[in-house]
């Protein structure tokens, strides 16, 4: 069975593939990525990336599964990959409009995130390159 919610996607961070792992690794930055999941890691795989099992915060629908990270050096930076997967709990029910509601709302929320950190992480990489 595929979960109700499947998101892939990519950003390309013009930063050293450390740098990036660590903004990953950072407990910190999480909840501001994924609003509404508390997250238990399940694999840290150092500068490769996370992969952690997710659940949603109570009063959000109830929802299940793994978000993963994985980070691919490329060129003089990485491409960040996320993938999202939950499902919604039974006996939890949602329309196919609010299923799809939902997804998009994840969706546009992680490309923000992602861009933002793509933002500060490029920034800080600038300033490093230009020794300031």
């Amino acid at each position: 069975m595929h979960p109700q919610f499947h998101l892939i996607d990519e950003t390309w961070i013009a930063a050293p593939p450390a740098t990036v792992a660590a903004a990953v690794a950072d407990a910190a930055n999480w909840p501001a990525w994924w609003p509404g999941l508390e997250l238990a890691v399940t694999r840290d795989r150092g500068v490769k990336g996370m992969q952690w099992a997710a659940q949603s915060r109570a009063g959000a629908a109830p929802l299940a599964g793994s978000v993963e990270i994985w980070l691919e050096p490329f060129s003089d930076g990485v491409i960040l990959h996320h993938f999202l997967r939950l499902d919604l709990l039974p006996p939890a029910t949602l329309s196919r409009r609010c299923l799809g509601r939902l997804e998009r709302r994840l969706a546009w929320h992680a490309k923000r995130a992602f861009w933002q950190l793509k933002d500060d992480l490029e920034r800080s990489a600038g300033a490093d390159r230009r020794g300031c």
